[in-house]
This record gives C-alpha cells, structure tokens and sequence, in this order.
C-alpha cells in the first residue's frame, strides 16, 4: 500500500451556520475547540509512527495518534474479546466487515480510556508514551483496501447546474435523474491518500468545440478540475444475488472521508459519449485519511436540501428517515507562483444532497450487486444554489465565461499546474467540531515525452 509522508492540517471555523449541540465529555489529552478531533469524534486510520515502523490502526485525538495496536497488545481491550488484534494490521478492512457491534464496543471502550476522569492509560506514564503519538510525526497510509469505487451524480444543485450549462434550463435534468441515484463505476488504483500529487494527464482533445466530427488531437488536458466530494466507505457487504434494504443500509456504512475527484472535462467530453465517464475521470481521486464514523456523525443528522422527493421515489428507494449530515466543506486554492495564499474558493455543505448515502447504497445492490467492506462510493460534486457554494471549477467559472478572482489581477477559469487545492470539513457543535482534517492535493505538469 503506498504513502506519503504529509502531515494532516486541521481546518479552521469557516463561520458557516450549522447545527449547534452540547459537548457531553471531556478528555485528558489536551486541546482545545477549535481541533478536528475531539473526543466526540474518534475517527480511524492508518499510520506509521516513525518511517520504517509497521503500519497499525490509530485514533485521532486532539493533535495526537492513539495507537491501538499498543492498546491491543498490553491488554487494555481485554473485556471485548481477541478480535481486536484487526487494530495490529495495516488495513481498516477486517474491522469495517465486523459491523456495528464490534464498532460500537470499540468506540465505548476508547472514549472511556481517554475521558477526563479515566486514569488507566492517563497516570502510566511509560504506557502513555508508547500509546500516543504526535501526529506531526506519523505518516499517514491509506485507511484501506479499496476494492471497487463507485461515483455519484447526486446534488440537483450541480446536476442542474452542469445540464443548464450543456443543454439549457428546460433541459437540465435528464428523465431518470428523479428517479434514482446516477452513477458510475470508477477506478480503484488510481484512489490516491492526501498529499499524493495528481499529474495532468494527456488524451484525446476535440478539434472543434462545437463540432466532435471534425474529430480529435492528442495533447494535455486543458481544462483540468476537482470535485468536492464526500466518500462513504462500506462495512459489512451483501451475498451476489441478495440486495440491501434500506431500512438496514446504515448498518452497511462505517464511515466517511472527504473526497476530490479530479477531472479532465476536455478529455472526458470528448469521450464520455455512449459510454459515459473513462480516462477523463481515472486521473486520480484523492481522499483523506481519517473516516470519521457514523457514530460520530448520528448528531449531526439534518434535511437534505431538497427536504421532500418530488417524484416519490419508487419502493426499495424510500428512506423512511431521508436526511443527509450537516457536514461544512470548504475548499481552497494556493500556488507558489502566483497565489502564494490560499483563497477560497467554495463553501458548500453535504446537506445538498437530494439522494442521500443510504438511497446511493442501496440503488448500487438492488441487481443483487455484492459490496465488500472497503468499498468507496463518491456522493458526486456537492454543490449549493450560489456561486460561493459551488463544487467544481466548471461551475464556479461557468464553463470558463466567468473567472474566478484569486486577487492581485489573477484569476481561474480552470485549474494551472502548481495549483494545490485542499477540502476540509467539519460539524459544529457546542464548543467542539467533529472534523475530517484535510484533502489535498497539487498539479503537476503534464508529461512532455
């Protein structure tokens, strides 16, 4: 599995309204409001503590890395069994596919080790030490296996954005789009971990942007792109042949992560027709490291931006609780060269989504499709009714008719080699944020040769 040796920032208050709820504990690891990771949260990851130690399963806990590897080993998860030795291996996958016993036991169990009032790990002294890590300090690898990735195409807001700009407002949806969540199957390999930097790719080009009879050239991608996304990674999957019901489908969900799906539009128009998206969209598709759970999340439930499906869904779509995350999302731009200080570029929020994760999973395996814990299912561009809110340079630039300014007489119409983006995301509650770190990832220049 590869890595990168980035360090994870923590985003800052974007000052975005949100859902305002009441910190319930506290813990002795020290930190303040304003982290990503406080012990409401208790997201999961991959890291190495050092860069030639083993790769283990750790918690984000303030500024510091829980190692639960150590926590396993000196006997301190004793009362749930000896499944927990899943936290020794370099990969979430085993623990994803146990479910939402073992995970909510685990959950007890860490909060418990790190509230303020707990002193088995806090008073041993030589124990703490091993136990937790700087994260300044560790390499961060990916969360998992991914198997199979799957991309949404789920916000009316982008959705309608995306079909006034190709075929007008009296045509911005296509006929199905009501009527399930579009999608279509990505590339797993090319799923990368933040920091990991994205090449512009090279492909085949329309010769004339009115008219793809005219035919193609070969050359780098000129209008290259992110997506704000989410990423919902699957826990215990389903037998080939046997759907997942919604009423369930949460328990088939462990986690979330934020997500950029890079895109060459140039390339992908040229190409996405009959077929749909290929080596415009295969570039690259950076994640975070740390999957915040469902657990941590159930507060922050709240109405989708639609509110009510208007058609109706058909039976094995409606949600009986249909509600997304009041997750905040902001997405930034810096460049060395020319935007030495990052500017922003969108403020968004995971609400907009009118088909909602559980819809998105179930849709996936109502063929008898078999998911398998690990499995990455993008929630597709997450964009609001403003410019401001906008997921993707194709909207916020309107097709390039409208730059955006990055001040200083410099702006974006599409993305230049050298641009670093970077998503960060949180929920806010009251005196504490349950947060995702961040998403990035650079531009570099296309391959000459």
């Amino acid at each position: 599995m590869s890595h990168v040796a980035k360090k994870q920032k923590t985003n800052n208050n974007n000052n975005m309204a949100s859902t305002t709820l009441q910190s319930s504990n506290g813990s002795w690891v020290p930190y303040d409001s304003e982290t990503d990771f406080p012990i409401e949260n208790l997201p999961y990851g991959i890291f190495r503590p050092t860069a030639d130690a083993e790769a283990r399963v750790g918690v984000a806990i303030g500024d510091q890395v829980l190692d639960l590897s150590v926590i396993h080993t000196t006997g301190l998860f004793r009362q749930l069994g000896s499944w927990t030795n899943c936290f020794c291996k370099d990969t979430l996958n085993d623990f994803m596919g146990m479910g939402p016993k073992n995970w909510n036991a685990a959950r007890q169990a860490i909060t418990e080790l790190l509230k303020a009032g707990n002193a088995t790990l806090r008073d041993n002294t030589a124990l703490r030490a091993k136990a937790l890590v700087p994260q300044a300090q560790v390499t961060m690898e990916m969360p998992c296996n991914i198997g199979d990735y799957t991309d949404f195409y789920a916000s009316r807001e982008h959705a309608t954005n995306v079909g006034t700009m190709f075929r007008g407002p009296e045509n911005a949806l296509m006929p199905n789009w009501t009527h399930l969540p579009v999608g279509y199957h990505g590339r797993a390999s090319s799923v990368v971990i933040s920091g990991t930097d994205i090449r512009r790719p090279r492909g085949q080009l329309q010769i004339d942007a009115t008219d793809a009879k005219k035919g193609s050239k070969f050359g780098p991608c000129r209008l290259m792109d992110f997506e704000l996304e989410m990423g919902m990674l699957v826990g215990p999957g389903n037998k080939l042949g046997d759907p997942l019901k919604i009423e369930s489908a949460d328990d088939h969900v462990f986690g979330f992560v934020l997500m950029n799906d890079w895109s060459a539009r140039d390339i992908q128009k040229f190409e996405y027709v009959p077929l749909g998206p290929f080596t415009g969209k295969n570039v690259g598709t950076t994640i975070s490291p740390w999957v915040v759970t469902t657990a941590a999340l159930e507060p922050f439930k709240c109405k989708t931006s639609a509110g009510v499906q208007d058609p109706e869904p058909l039976p094995y779509l409606r949600d009986p609780d249909y509600r997304s995350y009041d997750i905040q999302l902001k997405v930034e731009l810096e460049n060395e060269k020319d935007v030495p200080k990052p500017v922003v570029l969108s403020r968004s929020n995971f609400k907009y989504m009118y088909w909602n994760h559980k819809q998105q999973l179930v849709h996936h395996t109502v063929t008898g499709c078999n998911m398998r814990p690990g499995d990455l299912l993008g929630s597709g561009t997450i964009s609001g009714t403003e410019r401001s809110m906008f997921g993707s340079m194709l909207e916020i630039s309107w097709k390039g008719s409208n730059p955006f300014d990055c001040g200083n007489g410099i702006s974006r119409k599409f993305l230049a080699d050298g641009d670093r983006v970077t998503m960060s995301g949180f929920c806010q509650g009251d005196g504490y944020k349950v947060g995702f770190g961040t998403c990035e990832g650079k531009i570099l220049p296309a391959h000459t040769d």
